[in-house]
């Protein structure tokens, strides 16, 4: 199994007004974006050519949008990157980068 292109754990993932985890995963790996539980269980998943990553205008700098399968989800990660070793979610522009450099697609 390849190493994941990007991984991201603590992070909040919402749906509309709903909060579906407070302490989930976000990975992207072989090609596939997928968001899980604390526990590891799958809540989405999808081809990153087929995910839509965005910052919301209207929200604050630790939070981007996700789109993936026609859901839109609220992904509230780290405001800054951690300090190297430090545990701790990636700032959301890294996994907005992240999703747009596995999709192929340039900025």
């Amino acid at each position: 199994m390849a190493e994941p292109e990007f991984t991201a754990t603590g992070v909040r993932i919402g749906k509309r007004l709903r909060s579906l985890t407070r302490a989930g995963q976000v990975r992207i790996s072989d090609g596939r974006l997928e968001l899980l539980t604390s526990y590891g269980s799958e809540i989405d998943s999808a081809p990153v050519q087929a995910v839509r990553a965005s910052k919301p205008w209207f929200a604050q700098a630790d939070r981007a949008l996700a789109d993936v399968n026609g859901t839109r989800y609220l992904l509230t990660l780290g405001d800054h990157d951690p300090a190297p070793g430090e545990p701790g979610p990636p700032a959301a522009h890294r996994f907005i980068e992240a999703v747009r450099n596995a999709a192929g697609r340039v900025r």
